[in-house]
């Protein structure tokens, strides 16, 4: 159970949501039969040693429900024996999933929840948004994280995808919301930075995108970011996020420059798969992560397939932002560092 009730939800959000927040991705055996608790545990592990404030338990990895309950298992385990947060991205296919998962990693130890919707879920009003997500809110004491994103498809609704009026409806009438992952609004920042200066002052709010964060940082103190494929860049991230909230600006922006190489890689990559899916694709997170030492290794299908080219780029990019990638031809991705049967 949560180490704060729900009406301290904010408080402890407030006083605790503070560093770089990773994100763990579940591996099964080389049959698919199952996960792989090694290789889990060897995320995890390895997440605390590189800096990070904690780990997203991402369920978009192909675990059935059963499977999904054994990640948080094994991950709340393992985040306590590092001293890293967990939080659950709440993604399954319908409202009951939902609710059954979320009430579930509470009972287990989950710190908090991170909102998603169901790929079938088309609503046609901003009531309809307002009730689903309040209804996974509400069925759960844990501090919930909104995550507010061009990718829903809710664009019918309002321009920024996710108004800044709906978003202060929720935080108004449910309490136990705490954080906004606050992607709003895209292209452009003006909706992002519209959010900061709204809800700053009465929640967490973040812009996941780590190339914003010296903006936010310094014009509005964002304490906190998460969460996104930072791994691909080692411990880095956390290094210069560290240092901007000791406001050693010039430090910060010395490694945030020497990372550019890697950032452009990335979004050169991610240009090539993103348009017209709306998928994170999954496996290419897990191969950048790879090259920072995580285990990498069997998910399952349907899932976007990662390429040579893709790899080739990947790799130069951490080389030309002066980051060793750890031991390993790209064939041994497949695999994983840590095998199981």
């Amino acid at each position: 159970m949560a180490e704060y009730t729900r009406k301290e939800a904010r408080d402890w959000a407030k006083a605790k949501m503070r560093g770089v927040c990773g994100c763990m991705l579940p591996t099964f055996n080389s049959s698919l039969t199952k996960v792989n608790e090694r290789a889990i545990r060897h995320d995890i592990r390895l997440e605390k040693k590189l800096g990070f404030w904690g780990t997203l338990l991402v369920s978009e990895c192909g675990t059935t429900k059963d499977e999904m309950r054994q990640v948080i298992e094994i991950g709340v385990d393992e985040a306590r024996k590092q001293s890293l947060r967990t939080v659950l991205l709440a993604s399954f296919p319908t409202l009951k999933d939902t609710t059954e998962m979320v009430r579930f990693a509470e009972h287990a130890g989950v710190d908090l929840v991170l909102m998603s919707y169901p790929l079938m879920f088309y609503p046609t009003t901003e009531d309809q948004l307002y009730e689903y997500t309040r209804a996974v809110a509400q069925s759960t004491n844990l501090g919930v994280i909104l995550l507010c994103i061009n990718k829903w498809n809710f664009g019918r609704l309002h321009p920024s995808d996710f108004s800044p009026a709906l978003i202060g409806r929720l935080i108004d009438d449910v309490d136990n919301i705490v954080a906004i992952k606050n992607e709003i609004g895209i292209p452009g920042v003006a909706g992002i930075a519209e959010v900061f200066l709204r809800f700053r002052e009465r929640i967490v709010v973040c812009d996941p995108f780590e190339q914003n964060a010296p903006a936010w940082a310094m014009t509005f103190g964002m304490q906190f970011m998460g969460t996104s494929n930072y791994e691909y860049m080692g411990g880095e991230v956390v290094r210069y996020f560290n240092l901007l909230q000791e406001r050693k600006f010039d430090e910060a922006m010395q490694i945030y420059w020497r990372l550019h190489p890697a950032r452009q890689a990335g979004a050169q990559v991610a240009a090539g798969f993103m348009g017209g899916t709306s998928l994170v694709h999954r496996q290419l997170w897990k191969y950048q992560y790879w090259l920072n030492g995580f285990n990498g290794g069997p998910i399952r299908q349907p899932l976007p397939r990662i390429n040579d080219g893709q790899m080739r780029v990947l790799r130069q990019g951490l080389v030309r932002s002066g980051i060793t990638p750890a031991p390993g031809e790209d064939a041994e991705f497949f695999v994983g560092r840590n095998p199981e049967d």
